[in-house]
């Protein structure tokens, strides 16, 4: 059959006879939410888990803290936050006594101009003075709250506590080891210190075996040691409600949840579950997929992560990757240089950090994949993977390690980065 699959601008084909297709693991464009600002006025109205909007909690003369998502996470907060400065007004707080906070986590700090995309330009000329990015690394901005069951510390930003309200804004999407962004990320990761994160996400880990918990996984909110330590080191910080969006993956609002921490970030999860999972009965042993506009590897990693999912054991991935800013940063590619699997397991057992995460799930995909992508050979020898001159040529590679499999299967993932397979219980 002939095969289509986006790969950056465009759509690379080629023709598949060896191997028995088992379908086309997609999500079909979310129908939008109602028109933006009625979706997050009513969300507003209706809070989950409180008794009252929050317009009738907040009282005049009260210091707000508005913590943002980073230039990584696309959210639509330019949409929600003239609706929610109104809901503040209306409840008498103003405008002067607002601030804004980036939750940068351990990422580097946005750039003007991206401070600007991400709030729109004029937000950001209204708040310019009362923009603040968090620094996970910078110890005077932070205070330790507490430490929680599992012996994480918890370092928090001071002007989270030094609010009288927090309200959390972010985006949910599945995330591959902390079950589901937005919630709870926000103040852990997102306005946490170092070492908290460093010690949270160590918890990736098996404790006492070089593989990866198999307890932490994408979707898993309970029994998912990183996403349960996250929300108890989140709780010590005096989160008033959160306002989430669930974006499709045309970049539209396609639903709104404003409330209580915890149970607002579920609701929202279970919205997120239902646009962007699908069942698969069995895993295929070729896998088929695309991580459309991502611009460099660390970007691309989700997509990945998600044909692997699609995987027989044994199996083969063909990741048809465009990557046009190469592998994302000199902190991930510090953790591919060691080498092997086993060294950033030690490594991180040393030192946590996301980068090295992404590494390690890195070298566990990609021996099994051959990549057609703008990534140097040499990047992608780094990887552990193989790199093609087309996408013909990456089946024909394929095909070649898979010749001792007889009537070998495949599924096609177009949109490998917002599809995340499960398999039928």
């Amino acid at each position: 059959m002939r095969i289509d699959i986006p790969y950056g601008p465009g759509v690379v084909h080629a023709d598949l006879d060896w191997a028995r297709m088992l379908g086309t693991l997609t999500v079909p464009p979310a129908p939008s939410a109602e028109e933006p600002v009625q979706a997050i006025r009513r969300a507003l109205d209706n809070p989950i888990g409180q008794p009252e909007p929050l317009r009738g909690r907040v009282h005049a003369g009260e210091k707000v803290l508005i913590i943002v998502s980073d230039q990584f996470r696309q959210t639509r907060v330019d949409a929600v936050l003239p609706v929610l400065l109104d809901e503040l007004g209306k409840g008498g707080v103003a405008e002067d006594n607002v601030h804004i906070l980036f939750a940068t986590g351990a990422h580097r700090p946005p750039t003007s101009a991206e401070q600007a995309r991400i709030l729109g330009p004029d937000l950001y000329a209204r708040f310019r003075a009362r923009l603040h990015v968090h620094n996970p690394f910078d110890s005077g901005q932070l205070a330790r709250v507490g430490v929680t069951s599992r012996g994480t510390p918890v370092f928090i930003n001071r002007l989270a506590l030094d609010a009288d309200r927090v309200i959390a804004t972010g985006a949910v999407v599945f995330h591959y080891f902390a079950g589901f962004g937005g919630g709870r990320k926000s103040i852990v990761p997102g306005i946490a210190g170092a070492e908290t994160i460093a010690h949270n996400h160590a918890m990736n880990l098996h404790p006492r075996q070089n593989t990866l918990d198999p307890a932490v996984r994408t979707g898993a909110l309970d029994g998912n040691p990183v996403a349960e330590d996250i929300l108890e080191a989140a709780r010590f910080v005096p989160v008033d409600s959160i306002v989430n969006t669930v974006i499709d993956r045309e970049g539209r609002i396609a639903g709104v949840f404003a409330g209580e921490l915890d149970h607002t970030h579920r609701a929202a999860a279970e919205a997120a579950r239902s646009m962007f999972a699908v069942t698969i009965t069995e895993q295929a042993d070729l896998v088929i997929a695309s991580s459309g506009d991502a611009s460099n590897f660390v970007q691309a990693h989700k997509a990945l992560h998600n044909a692997w999912q699609a995987m027989k054991p044994g199996g083969r991935i063909v990741f048809v990757t465009y990557c046009k800013e190469g592998l994302g940063g000199e902190q991930f590619v510090k953790w591919l240089r060691l080498g092997t699997r086993e060294a950033v397991f030690a490594g991180l057992r040393r030192q946590s950090e996301i980068n090295g995460q992404t590494a390690l799930s890195s070298l566990e995909k990609c021996p099994s994949t051959v990549f057609v992508t703008k990534l140097a050979s040499e990047n992608v020898r780094l990887l552990g993977a193989r790199k093609a001159r087309s996408l013909e040529a990456a089946l024909s590679l394929a095909r070649s390690e898979l010749a001792g499999v007889s009537d070998p299967t495949f599924y096609l993932m177009p949109h490998a980065s917002y599809t995340v397979p499960f398999q039928a219980a």
